[in-house]
């Protein structure tokens, strides 16, 4: 018997056929194909890439300059439809769309979610090095998110004695300077629970030692120009009236100067403040 060299492997595009309206292929991958293959057993490795079963699979063989063929006979070789490097297998999946499995919807896949405890006890995890490195609530010398909201509504209390704060005052919101400049009138001075103290986590609420709640303080202003973020309400609560929607901002005490400043024209634009909400 004569010795027969074995066909040397064909790097060809694998893709399966659109079903969207875009006409994109939902795969493209490329693959060495042995010439040699019958085509069932093609069909074969081609489930592995498409999860399409073999006997639902329907393939159009293309051919750079040459029209594109339908691939049939289960038993012919895949050389047979003139292989070669830059040619395209399109797998048509025949099965009615309600037959197919839905890879894209994960409401019904069980999800995993690692327990804390678990968590807690691996040795490489992001919260392992935070603990050795004394990191964030590790830290020995870091305040406590109650001690945070402390200082920072003894912080907010000050500035809105220092600067003068007082409803109906006209102010300005800093940092201001022309032509970006914001005015407006307090209209309300105090918490505003619906905005989150981002130290306190999953919105825990915080007493002072007789039982009243200890929450940061807001300074309502409606703007002169319709350049706030709401309309004096937040979540549904309304703090304040404006006089048009976004009109309405909250921003710290530190951010407002009191002062005589007269109404901006309503036609001037104006930049947002980071700092505020």
């Amino acid at each position: 018997m004569s010795f027969q060299p074995t066909p040397a492997d064909v790097s060809v595009i694998i893709s399966t056929a659109s079903t969207h309206s875009s006409n994109e292929p939902s795969l493209a991958t490329e693959r060495r194909i042995t010439p040699s293959w019958s085509i069932s057993q093609l069909k074969g490795k081609l489930e592995t890439m498409t999860g399409v079963p073999p006997g639902s699979q329907r393939l159009l063989f293309k051919s750079p300059g040459r029209p594109d063929q339908w691939i049939e006979g289960e038993d012919r070789q895949i050389c047979e439809w003139g292989l070669a490097r830059g040619c395209e297998i399109e797998v048509h999946d025949t099965r009615p769309p309600a037959a197919r499995p839905n890879f894209e919807d994960l409401s019904s896949v069980e999800k995993y979610e690692l327990p804390p405890e678990k968590y807690e006890s691996l040795s490489n995890s992001v919260l392992a090095w935070k603990k050795s490195q004394k990191l964030g609530r590790f830290d020995p010398n870091a305040q406590s998110p109650e001690d945070l909201l402390k200082e920072q509504v003894a912080k907010d209390v000050e500035a809105i004695g220092k600067r003068n704060i007082k409803l109906l005052s006209r102010v300005i919101i800093l940092p201001s300077s022309p032509p970006h400049i914001r005015r407006g009138t307090i209209r309300y001075i105090g918490p505003v629970p619906e905005i989150p103290f981002a130290p306190l986590k999953d919105n825990k609420k915080a007493t002072t030692e007789d039982g009243h709640p200890l929450e940061p303080l807001w300074v309502g202003i409606e703007l002169d120009e319709p350049t706030g973020k709401n309309d004096g309400s937040i979540a549904g609560k309304r703090y304040f009236e404006c006089s048009g929607n976004n009109r309405g901002v909250f921003v710290k005490p530190e951010k407002v100067e009191v002062g005589d400043f007269p109404p901006l024209d309503d036609d001037l634009e104006l930049d947002d403040d980071m700092e505020e909400i």
